[in-house]
């Protein structure tokens, strides 16, 4: 890559100063990918086994649900009977500036029910107890896998800046130093040997008086 910069001592200086910048910040960079990196794989794990917990849930609840079915008919005077979820909360959290949600349900792990006993069996509390674990659940869920999009997007772009900074400002920095350092040096040794001229000339011509 060309470097157009004027070969003077201030110069160099300023593209020291802009080389040692840009490699902080490329570590810098780079530290913040790794730590964004293990957050997220921590929380991929985290998903993979809630999503376990749900599947199990749900396959539980749905049992439940039949056999209540089977019993008492359909229960859509039941189902109507629960009150809708109103209590969810979202609010973030800070991992390395990158904002992730934390999602929150206001409600008991075992709730009250809101149903007569005498009309209905224990399928019907399996099935309400099992589904309301999974509303827990998949707020849970949510919070995650949202958290794992997030941080997946920084790393992204995260890991663009660093590759910037590693494979553009940095060499082009270090090109400006060495042509500034190059150029600087063979000035030196110009005046150095322009210098040695004029002392012989002016040896000579005292030998000469």
């Amino acid at each position: 890559m060309a470097v157009q910069a004027v070969p003077t001592k201030g110069n160099l200086i300023a593209y020291k100063k802009s080389l040692s910048l840009a490699r902080n910040g490329y570590e810098l960079l780079d530290k913040k990918r790794n730590i964004l990196v293990r957050e997220m794989m921590t929380l991929i794990d985290r998903a993979s086994e809630i999503q376990d917990k749900i599947d199990v849930t749900y396959s539980k609840a749905y049992l439940a649900l039949q056999r209540a079915n089977v019993k008492m008919g359909f229960i859509d005077d039941i189902a109507s009977s629960i009150p809708e979820e109103d209590s969810l909360r979202l609010s973030y959290r800070s991992v390395m500036g990158v904002e992730v949600p934390i999602v929150t349900i206001e409600a008991d792990e075992n709730p009250g029910l809101y149903y007569g006993m005498q009309t209905t069996n224990s399928a019907i509390d399996e099935a309400y107890y099992c589904f309301h674990e999974v509303k827990l659940l998949t707020a849970e869920l949510a919070e995650v896998e949202n958290s794992v999009y997030r941080l997946a997007d920084a790393i992204k772009k995260t890991q663009k800046r660093a590759n910037a900074l590693k494979n553009i400002m940095i060499p082009r920095f270090e090109e400006g130093v060495k042509f500034i350092t190059d150029a600087l040096d063979e000035k030196d040794r110009e005046e150095f040997s322009r210098l040695k001229v004029i002392k012989a000339q002016k040896e000579s011509k005292k030998n000469e008086a």
